[in-house]
Parts: C-alpha cells; sequence; structure tokens
C-alpha cells in the first residue's frame, strides 16, 4: 500500500514538473530564468538616413534594415535619421531625426501579457509609440520617460518630443499621464504616476506641455493634423517596408490615384525645368522667400498665417509669427511641434460646395536645408498646386535651390479629407496641408529626405 501511494505522488510530481518545463520551454519570458535563451525584443522594421544602435558594453553598429533591437540598447538618429522598430509583441515605435532613445526594458510574457514589463526612455528628440499586447495589457508595467516626466499609458498611440527642459505629447488613440518627477514618481519605477499627473485622451484636440520649473503640466491646443488617421502613415511606412515590394507600392499608388495627379505634377516639373535652365534668359529667377519676414500687414491681408510655439529657425524665419499673433481670430488646422498654420475660426467645418479643381499660386514659402545638426535657408523659386475638391485629391511641386544642395525638385500628391485638410506620407517625405473654406487660400509644411541631410519648409498660395 504504502508503495502505491508514493508511486502515485511520484506520478503526480513527473507530471507537474513536466508541464512547468513544457511552460518554460514555450514561453521565452518564463524561459528566461532557467537560462533558455530568449528572442531580441524587436526588429528594425524601417531605417532611413543616418542612424546607430549602442549596444551594453559600448559596441556601436550603424543600424540596417532587420537588425535585431533588445533591451539596453540605445538607438541613435542623425538629423537625416529616422527608424522604426517592431517589437515582438507587434508593438511599433518610430525615432525620429536628431532623437536618442534607450530600451530599458522589454520582457514581453506571451503566455500571460498581463505579467509583460516595458520601459523606454527619451533622452532628447522626438518618438511615436503606439502600444502591442505587452503595453496593452499590463498598462501598470508600461513607462516612457523623458529627462524631468514620465509617461504612462491607458493602451494608446501616443508622440513625444523631450528636451532636457521641456515634454511635449498628443495623443493618437487611447490615452496618456504625464507627471514630474517626485518622491511619488521616481524614474526607477514603472506605470503612471499620479502626484501632480495631468491625463489626456485622444478625443480632445489638445496636447500636454510640461517645462522644467513647473508643478504640473499643463494642456495646450493640438498641433497634430485634424484628420483622426493623419498620423498613421509612419505605421502604414514600416508595415509597407516589412510586406511589400518599392515596386508593389508604386504600382498600387500609380493605380489609386489613376494617373492623373501624377500627370499634371510631372507637367509642372518639365516646365520648371525649361524654364530655368535657358541660357538665353537673363531675367533673374522670382524668389518665393520673402527679403524681409512677414509683418503686421501682410497678417491683416491673408485669411491663413503660419504660427510658432518656440522661436523656430530665429532670424531664417520668414512667414511665421508668434503664436499669439497668428492665432488672432483664427484657430489651427494642422501642424506639428514646431509650426502651426492657422485659419479663421468658422462654424462651418466643411469646404463650400461646387469647388471643383482649384489652381493655386505661390504666394510666400521658407525652406531649410538640414545636415549634421546645421540648418540654412534655401531658395523657394517656383511652384504649383491643384486641389480637385470632386475626387478629393491633390498635387504639388516646388523648386528649391542652395549651393549645397543645387536645385532641388520637390513634388507629391495625395488624398484631400473632410474639411479640406490634405497629406501625402511616404519614407522619404511628406505633406501636411489645408485650405480655406471658400477655397480662396491654401498652406502646406512639407518635408524631404535627401541622400545627405533633409529639406523642410512651409508654403502659403493663392487660388487663380
Amino acid at each position: 500500500m504504502k508503495v502505491g501511494i508514493r508511486s502515485k505522488t511520484f506520478t503526480l510530481l513527473l507530471l507537474f514538473f513536466g508541464w512547468q518545463w513544457q511552460a518554460l520551454a514555450l514561453d521565452p519570458a518564463l524561459a528566461a530564468g532557467n537560462g533558455a535563451p530568449q528572442p531580441a525584443a524587436g526588429k528594425v522594421s524601417m531605417v532611413l538616413g543616418g542612424a546607430w544602435l549602442d549596444a551594453p558594453g559600448g559596441e556601436r553598429r550603424r543600424i540596417e534594415l532587420g537588425m535585431p533591437v533588445d533591451a539596453g540598447d540605445f538607438v541613435r538618429t542623425e538629423p537625416n535619421g529616422h527608424v522604426h522598430i517592431r517589437f515582438i509583441d507587434n508593438a511599433l515605435v518610430s525615432v525620429r531625426p536628431d532623437s536618442r532613445l534607450e530600451i530599458v526594458r522589454y520582457e514581453y510574457n506571451r503566455g500571460n501579457p498581463g505579467r509583460s514589463t516595458v520601459k523606454f526612455s527619451l533622452e532628447e528628440g522626438v518618438t511615436r509609440s503606439i502600444s502591442g499586447d505587452a503595453a496593452s495589457s499590463a498598462r501598470q508595467r508600461f513607462r516612457l520617460n523623458t529627462p524631468i516626466a514620465a509617461i504612462g499609458v491607458r493602451g494608446t498611440d501616443f508622440v513625444v518630443s523631450a528636451t532636457r527642459d521641456s515634454v511635449r505629447a498628443l495623443v493618437n488613440e487611447g490615452a496618456i499621464v504625464l507627471a514630474p518627477y517626485s518622491e511619488e514618481c521616481t524614474v526607477e519605477a514603472f506605470g503612471p504616476c499620479a502626484a501632480n499627473a495631468v491625463e489626456l485622451s485622444g478625443a480632445t484636440e489638445q496636447m500636454l506641455g510640461f517645462d522644467l520649473g513647473s508643478q504640473a503640466p499643463r494642456v495646450l491646443p493640438a498641433v497634430h493634423e485634424t484628420d483622426p488617421d493623419a498620423l498613421r502613415g509612419d505605421v502604414d511606412d514600416a508595415v509597407y517596408s516589412a510586406a511589400e515590394s518599392e515596386e508593389e507600392i508604386t504600382a498600387a499608388t500609380e493605380v489609386y490615384l489613376e494617373g492623373t495627379a501624377n500627370d499634371r505634377v510631372n507637367t509642372g516639373i518639365a516646365n520648371l525645368s525649361s524654364a530655368t535652365s535657358t541660357g538665353n534668359d537673363t531675367t533673374p529667377e522670382p524668389d518665393f522667400t520673402p527679403e524681409v519676414p512677414f509683418g503686421e500687414e501682410e497678417n491683416r491681408q491673408r485669411q491663413m498665417a503660419w504660427g510658432r510655439w518656440g522661436d523656430g529657425q530665429g532670424a531664417l524665419e520668414r512667414i511665421t509669427y508668434a503664436y499669439e499673433v497668428a492665432r488672432e481670430d483664427r484657430e489651427v488646422s494642422v501642424g506639428n511641434f514646431e509650426y502651426a498654420l492657422f485659419r479663421p475660426d468658422l462654424e462651418s467645418r466643411d469646404v463650400n460646395d461646387g469647388l471643383g479643381e482649384v489652381e493655386f499660386d505661390l504666394a510666400a514659402a521658407q525652406a531649410f536645408y538640414r545636415k549634421q545638426g546645421k540648418t540654412v535657408a534655401m531658395q523657394v523659386s517656383d511652384g504649383n498646386l491643384a486641389i480637385n475638391f470632386d475626387r478629393n485629391l491633390f498635387s504639388t511641386g516646388l523648386t528649391l535651390n542652395h549651393d549645397s544642395t543645387g536645385e532641388v525638385l520637390f513634388s507629391a500628391e495625395g488624398r484631400v479629407y473632410d474639411g479640406g485638410f490634405f497629406r501625402m506620407r511616404d519614407s522619404s517625405q511628406r505633406v501636411s496641408g489645408a485650405v480655406t473654406l471658400d477655397g480662396k487660400e491654401a498652406g502646406y509644411s512639407f518635408e524631404q529626405q535627401l541622400d545627405e541631410g533633409e529639406i523642410s519648409g512651409l508654403t502659403l498660395w493663392d487660388s487663380r
């Protein structure tokens, strides 16, 4: 009898430990305790320009597509660098130019996602985080630290800009909690903090700001695109780069736009090229970059105005105003962490009926070329913009020039959305703009990655 009891007990122990061993083998997060190898936390799904990965121990490698990324790694981007990382729980993190992000911890428990732990540290720059299974299931164990404040999530998609003295954060979906460091909110902790914290959801047209020396975060006007899908371009870029070839994407885009927008832009560029390359023409090139910055007169005459949140590019600014000036009788339409395009504050939110296809002439512009941390002003000498309100399409082209770059032809085409907003994003360039509801004026910001450096700028347009 005793032998039978011992035999049954031994069998149960074998079954129990066998199940435990199988669970460890199936779950890398649990297997770590037994010394079993774990997969990398994520891998690079897109890289543009200069970007570096600093691994623990001091090893530095240039970031390449498909490179594994793990806890303890630093991702550092140059002024023209941009990196996307897809993590094992399907989370996505975008590291923008001139940024430094540390992956402090990334422990995804596949068998029990609620026991996962995720922590990032944004030392400087801009990053976008779209939660995966780990952060969505273990919200109390997710944290993004900045130099002066901590961010927790409620399962979300958010963008953060950080320096040593300030933090700005906006929410596309879900909610975040921003709080300054204190005895109750330490760098070492995880999850959202409660002391002096402010919560913000993606359902509002606002963002959170916190500056060194302040007591608590402030709620500020939002500066992202009003269209709720406008900021998902980063996700599309990463998915496309991981799943499709460039030829397939190009073909799909051309079919989608039915070729008309491409034809219009290409024709405009051809005309610009022939006009500027004629050796016998002694007429000086028109320059739409004002020699003297816009003043009160331009602000009174125009419906639209570009406002800047800070100093911008200082003495190089030409068509922007301080935020308080640009917002007079206007509201934000589109923008980013540096600038916002303001248009009249009207009760209506829809463009006028019957606008059809509208051609615009370039009224004014400013553009910059950035390379290795240095910024210079570029000449904007010509441009075209066409918006087809019936087909919800736009196309545009610009001619830019600087001794460092030579002539640069910028062209783009994309969709127009309800409310007169339009945008375009791909792996190397982007456009974000809006038109007044009467179709008389338009404006957009643009960016383009070059082989060396990056160009960006702002435009204002008048209908013909």
